[in-house]
């Protein structure tokens, strides 16, 4: 597949950059900049066509996508220009100066179905690839508390302040190795040149993990540093991106205690072997396989609005003398265990629980009052109703919907394609199942991809399911055939036509292969509500 063709609009301290890398790829097919000596250089030098009119490239039915380096206070406006044009967007940081703004764009993004992309390289370092790996594997242990510095004598700014010009990389790394929202930052900062403009700051972030984050930015420093230090209980990881070669270093450092006096004990550092491979260049190619493919990228404009969202509160309390502001991540109704992973974004429901070690993927959607027990992982875009209790061990793979009330028994198992090996991809061979409401699945039971499990029914443990249950019925063994006929409560039914559950006394005719209860649906539904209450 040819590369998409990209306009850069833009090419100053940063575009030039990204003018470079796009013609690299291949993709680049016009440069948008006011100045006629910066067009007239990008011509020479790259033989391609520009413009100094952005409505000229915004009306160009042959550009399928945008790359804007403007300055900040430019990328909503022209972001949301080009969305509504129908072409994908990749924005440098940061999305938006406006949180209001800037879920406008993530909205009108997923509305037409455009690929909405931000510009946090770091994400694409292979130094910080490697590291939320490690991280993730648990080599550090648990997470104590995140450091990060840049530092500069730089270039000055003058539409935004250093908080907004340098930590929106910090902030964006960090969020994305803990894999999860602060619920307090504070900020102080020192406004030298310009009463208006911060030139330092140092922002404190608070996570419900109870892990402390701190970022240290300044374009008034007397020499340049970048690096990230995250501290865990078991190893210390050292990412300085100016390092010409060691860029990562894993110190095994670590506490003992004597006497009950704590005692540092220092190991020689592990350099980390990485690839050699440029982040804009990473990043650039990662945003033209998103237009070709579709997906969804790394840095997407959800990713981007959450580091929006704390800038802004490291605004309010920048302005306010460092006062802490709260923040509330309106997904974060739920309960998840500080070893649980959640991959945002998703939809959790209020009062879920999510216990220890499980994995909560992007795009997969949770009902109200879940269970899920330890070590459960949800695909992406799976559904799952409310009311569904998930017990240890199970992995709920692509291709898979519960609906409300449904129990999955520990360590059974769903599949989504028939025919897998590991060397072909069958990703478009995924299957769908689907569990109807109140359905039980008892403990090691396998459910066979493209079934269809009804309203009630019980799978006993162990059994093999592969072909579709019927509302109400009880099937057990390998391959899985019927033995019975089971109530709303669960509790086997007797033999007849006209039966009456002896637990619960709730009635049902059961006739032609099929069982229903005799009171109304609706009736019944109501009747289920009620106890529930």
């Amino acid at each position: 597949m040819s590369s998409p063709k990209v306009a850069i609009i833009g090419c100053g301290y940063w575009g030039k950059n990204l003018v470079r890398v796009f013609d690299q790829l291949g993709g680049l097919a016009v440069v948008c900049d006011v100045r006629k000596d910066v067009c007239e250089q990008v011509e020479r030098t790259y033989g391609t066509k520009t413009t100094s009119n952005v409505q000229v490239v915004l009306d160009d039915p042959g550009i399928q996508a945008v790359v804007i380096a403007a300055p900040a206070a430019q990328h909503f406006e022209l972001a949301k220009a080009a969305l509504e044009k129908d072409k994908d967007v990749y924005v440098e940081k940061p999305l938006a100066l406006v949180v209001r703004e800037g879920a406008e764009l993530v909205e009108l993004a997923e509305r037409r179905n455009r690929v909405l992309m931000v510009g946090h390289i770091l994400e694409y370092h292979p130094a910080i690839r490697e590291l939320k790996q490690r991280v993730q594997d648990g080599e550090l242990g648990k997470i104590q508390y995140i450091y990060s510095s840049r530092l500069n004598m730089g270039k000055l700014r003058t539409e935004e302040n250093i908080l907004w010009s340098f930590a929106p990389h910090d902030i964006a790394v960090i969020l994305s190795i803990l894999k999860e929202f602060p619920d307090r930052v504070s900020a102080q900062g020192g406004f030298y040149l310009r009463p208006e403009i911060a030139d330092t700051t140092l922002t404190t972030s608070h996570f419900p993990s109870g892990v402390m984050a701190h970022i240290f930015v300044s374009w008034l420093h007397p020499f340049k540093e970048q690096k990230l230090c995250v501290v865990g209980d078991r190893s210390m990881a050292v990412f300085d991106d100016l390092e010409p070669k060691d860029k990562l270093v894993i110190y095994p450092h670590r506490v003992e205690w004597v006497d009950r006096v704590p005692v540092a004990k220092k190991e020689e550092g592990k350099i980390i072997p990485l690839a050699h491979q440029e982040p804009l260049y990473e990043e650039c190619k990662h945003f033209l396989e998103c237009v070709c493919n579709r997906e969804r990228p790394l840095t997407d404009g959800e990713s981007a609005l959450r580091v929006l969202q704390v800038l802004d509160a490291c605004e309010q309390s920048l302005r306010s003398q460092g006062q802490p502001i709260p923040l509330v991540c309106d997904e974060k109704k739920y309960f998840a265990h500080p070893s649980a992973i959640i991959d945002l974004p998703c939809k959790i429901g209020a009062g879920t629980k999510i216990w220890h070690f499980s994995h909560i993927m992007t795009g997969s959607s949770i009902g109200e009052r879940c269970n899920l027990g330890q070590n459960v992982l949800v695909s992406s875009g799976c559904i799952l109703g409310n009311n569904v209790k998930v017990q240890n061990n199970v992995s709920i793979y692509a291709g898979v919907d519960l609906e409300d009330d449904v129990f999955c028994g520990p360590s059974m198992v769903f599949t989504n394609v028939n025919t897998p090996r590991s060397h072909i991809v069958r990703k478009n061979e995924y299957r769908k199942t689907l569990v109807r409401r109140g359905a039980s699945l008892g403990a090691n039971s396998t459910i066979v991809c493209g079934t269809v499990i009804g309203e009630y029914a019980f799978v006993a443990a162990g059994a093999v399911v592969n072909r579709d249950v019927p509302d109400y019925a009880l099937v057990m063994g390998i391959p899985a055939k019927q033995a019975g006929w089971v109530c709303y409560c669960g509790i086997r039914l007797p033999d007849g036509e006209e039966v009456t559950c002896s637990a619960c006394g709730r009635q049902y005719t059961i006739q032609g292969g099929g069982c229903r209860p005799l009171s109304q649906p609706n009736a019944h539904r109501a009747l289920v509500a009620a106890e529930r209450a």
